[in-house]
Formats: structure tokens, C-alpha cells, sequence
């Protein structure tokens, strides 16, 4: 008979073995990835449950939470069974878990290195399909006030305006500044155009008695130092 071929909604399964009922029975750390999703997701189909549904988006990233991080609505949607609004809660929901990881270490940071600077915004600038440039404004004790978002653009590159950079410098107070963008490839060379928009930034700098610290490039997981490699 079909009743035999369709599987069983979650509602049908034993109290413990449902994602929301494991949760508040056994706890959050109880759930798997996939069952964590499926109450995100809420409900699957006839022929799907939610947890199988989970299952199937996470297989097909290799089972990487990171990559699933890095979906827009747009791709996530197109998974059958997944509307717009499922999709909007999965993305909310990654997103929280970004800057609660971000939040964590919350308090002033001095930067003394390039990896200092690296930590501060490698959650900004991981995860991404589009080039994000990014700035850290430090005080002249080189602990940074704030970071702000300079410009975002497409896969293969963002534009960052000397003039848009300094402005928010000035506005800020800022004593020194760190640029940092993203390269979405995972290619870690610094490419000419790079290179010269880094010098360009130097000597602006000086000009304007707001030193550029160092220009990270950064990808999910490392990053290139501008200052380190001797390119500034």
C-alpha cells in the first residue's frame, strides 16, 4: 500500500526522537546539525520530513556548516521544500551564531600585529561570495574605537574611495587605520591593483597625519599582512 512507502512525519515519531521534543527533553547539544536546521525549517512534505529535508542541504555541502553560512536566501531556496520564508530563518539563524561568535571577546583590543588586526575582522570578512573592504579606526595607543564597512561588491572585486576612507577617518578621530578586504577565490595574493591602491592609501595617509597601519587580505580561512610582505 502507498501508507507504507510515505514516511512518517515527525509528528508520528516517538516523543524523544523529535528535534523541539529532544531539545527541551535532552537539550540543545543534543540535536544534530541537521535536526537543529529542521526546526528552523518547521515542517517537510509528504514525502520528506524537515530533519530529511536538513539532511539533504547539508549533504550537499559536504555536511560544512561554513559553506551552508556562506548561502544567500536565493540559493537556499532552491531546494525543493524550502520556500522563502524557510530560507529567511536559516540565514537569520547563521547569522546570529556569526556575531554571537564575534561578541564573544568583547571589550578594547590593541593592535600590535597583524594578526591582531586579523582576528578583529576575519568575522566580517569570512563566509562571503562578494568582496566586502573594511577599516579599523585605532586611537594612539593603536586600540581600536571602531570598524565600519567601506564598500561591497561582486565576486571578483569591491572599489575602496581614498576620499570615503579618509572621511570616515577624520569623522572618527582616528590616530591610525588598518584597510582590510576579502578575496571570495581563497587566493591569497595581493594582485597589482592591490598593491597600488595600498601605496595610494600610504601616502594619503601621510599627508593627512592618519598613518595606514597595515591592508589585510583575507579569506575564510587565513590571511595576506600588506606590512609583512613588505608591499606597503
Amino acid at each position: 500500500m502507498d501508507n507504507y512507502d510515505q514516511k512518517l512525519g515527525i509528528k508520528a515519531w516517538a516523543e524523544a526522537d523529535r528535534p523541539r521534543e529532544k531539545l527541551l527533553l535532552q537539550g540543545r547539544r543534543s540535536l544534530t546539525d541537521a535536526e537543529l536546521i529542521a526546526i528552523l525549517i518547521g515542517s517537510g512534505s509528504r514525502s520528506e520530513t524537515a530533519v530529511d529535508l536538513s539532511k539533504r542541504i547539508l549533504g550537499f555541502y559536504q555536511n560544512d556548516l561554513a559553506k551552508v553560512a556562506k548561502l544567500s536566501v536565493k540559493e537556499l531556496s532552491k531546494f525543493k521544500g524550502i520556500g522563502e520564508a524557510k530560507a529567511i530563518a536559516i540565514v537569520a539563524a547563521l547569522e546570529l551564531g556569526r556575531r554571537r561568535k564575534e561578541t564573544e571577546n568583547e571589550g578594547p583590543v590593541r593592535i600590535t600585529c597583524s594578526k591582531d588586526a586579523y582576528e578583529v575582522l576575519k568575522s566580517e570578512l569570512s563566509d562571503l561570495a562578494h568582496e566586502e573592504f573594511w577599516m579599523l579606526v585605532l586611537n594612539r595607543a593603536n586600540f581600536v574605537t571602531s570598524k565600519h564597512l567601506v564598500s561591497r561588491g561582486g565576486q571578483s572585486g569591491t572599489i575602496a574611495d581614498p576620499k570615503i576612507i579618509f572621511k570616515i577617518a577624520i569623522e572618527n578621530n582616528a590616530a591610525n587605520i588598518v584597510l582590510a578586504h576579502n578575496h571570495p577565490s581563497g587566493n591569497l595574493k595581493a594582485s597589482t591593483a592591490d598593491i597600488n591602491l595600498t601605496k595610494k592609501m600610504v601616502q594619503a595617509g601621510l599627508l593627512l597625519e592618519i598613518p595606514m597601519y597595515d591592508h589585510l587580505i583575507i579569506t575564510d580561512n587565513s590571511y595576506l599582512s600588506m606590512a609583512d610582505e613588505s608591499l606597503m
